[in-house]
């Protein structure tokens, strides 16, 4: 047998999500691309707000949807009824995982808190993502991203020296909280199959972010001290940072005393390797100021290719500054296959990215399927999980409930 053959880790089981956006739905992602059966429940009107985020858009859908929501089935539910609310609670029972991502009041609200449920269903895995918490001061707050990373202290620690505060690239706390809400949920599946018993898992925007400060938190619990921002830099370590080339960027990872030797050498500056003032690490840090503006000079001599390839042979850890084209051109992430392409039966062909994670026993992308079309498995969804007869079916999609 192949390993292309193999099921996968999370074949059978039925993840019900409840999620919007972007940390929730991702969550619901990564466990789709490993087998789990997950069924996207959306408003009928819209669906997910992430489905009429843009421009740009994709074949009627904000691009960021494409991001989040492949290997999924969408059913819309109008969970404002009592039908639709009905509907939804016979879905949570027959699932192995609940996930959503309201404020802490909303499902509870609706009679489908983990409190509502467990009881009739005590192997459920119940995961709940949120801004901060279920509990505590803040708990009904809501949050996006951008508003975390201020929060939360990151903006604070990102931007160049005595810069404004700047926001990471993506929402990388929102993906942050999904990844942690998937090792939480992968961590309950594996206590119920010796316990029997499933649980509630809870994380947040605010906590995943605290939790990713590590050093530089440190760096304030340990020493009283705030971090400061550094850009590309590194606070210990010097030469480390990005570089002006003659013709683009390139980031030069040369701290420690023998990479510093060697990009001394590579740079015709092995002077500098001798410099009282650079000679070893603490000299380098103190002088930092001096030496970059050196350094800065010589370095802006070399086109990006050359400066790599002569740091390449002497085994100084260093990269270009890559946008998107060279990224996805790139031979080790073509050769990794970081970009699959997904195709839907109504709008053709979409781009993906690759799983992060290989294995052995399977082919972790064998199967995977694009984003569904807004409400395309509904009646399919209902026949499959509560065995709903197609006039039953027909009667809920006439009251506006599907």
């Amino acid at each position: 047998m192949t390993n292309a053959s193999r099921p996968k880790p999370l074949a059978g089981i039925r993840v019900l999500d409840f999620t919007r956006f972007f940390a929730g739905p991702y969550c619901a992602q990564l466990l789709g691309d490993l087998g789990a059966e997950v069924v996207k429940v959306e408003i009928p009107k819209g669906g997910d707000p992430l489905r009429g985020q843009g421009p740009p858009f994709h074949h009627g859908n904000g691009i960021t949807f494409y991001a989040t929501n492949r290997n999924k089935r969408s059913l819309t539910l109008d969970m404002q009824q009592e039908a639709g609310k009905r509907v939804a609670r016979a879905l949570c029972l027959k699932a192995d995982v609940v996930l959503e991502n309201f404020r802490p009041d909303v499902m509870p609200r609706l009679g489908l808190g983990y409190g509502d449920l467990a009881p009739e269903a005590p192997r459920l895995v119940y995961a709940s993502i949120s801004g901060f918490g279920p509990d505590g001061p803040d708990a009904m707050q809501g949050a996006f991203d951008l508003t975390i990373q201020a929060l939360g202290g990151y903006m604070a620690i990102t931007g160049e020296r005595g810069g404004p505060p700047i926001k990471l690239g993506t929402s990388a706390f929102d993906m942050l909280a999904g990844m942690n809400c998937q090792s939480a949920i992968l961590a309950a599946l594996l206590q119920r199959a010796t316990t029997g018993k499933g649980q509630k898992v809870e994380t947040s925007l605010l906590e995943s972010e605290v939790a990713f400060l590590v050093n530089a938190a440190l760096e304030y619990l340990l020493l009283g001290r705030e971090p400061e921002k550094w850009g590309s830099e590194h606070a210990q370590q010097v030469p480390y940072k990005a570089f002006r080339t003659a013709d683009g960027w390139a980031i030069v990872a040369g701290g420690f005393q023998n990479l510093y030797e060697a990009f001394c050498g590579v740079i015709g500056r092995a002077d500098l390797a001798t410099d009282p003032r650079f000679k070893d690490m603490p000299g380098r840090v103190t002088n930092r100021g001096t030496l970059y503006a050196i350094l800065d000079a010589e370095v802006a001599k070399f086109a990006t290719a050359d400066l790599m390839a002569k740091l390449e042979a002497a085994k100084v850890p260093c990269a270009p500054v890559n946008d998107m084209a060279k990224v996805f051109s790139n031979p080790q992430v073509r050769h990794r296959k970081m970009q699959v392409t997904l195709t839907h039966p109504a709008y053709g062909e979409v781009p993906s990215l690759g799983a992060a994670a290989k294995y052995s026993a399977f082919d972790v992308t064998e199967g995977w399927t694009a984003p569904p079309l807004l409400g395309e498995d509904t009646d399919g969804v209902l026949a499959d999980w509560l065995a709903l007869p197609g006039d039953e079916i027909a009667r809920l999609r006439a009251a506006r409930v599907l």
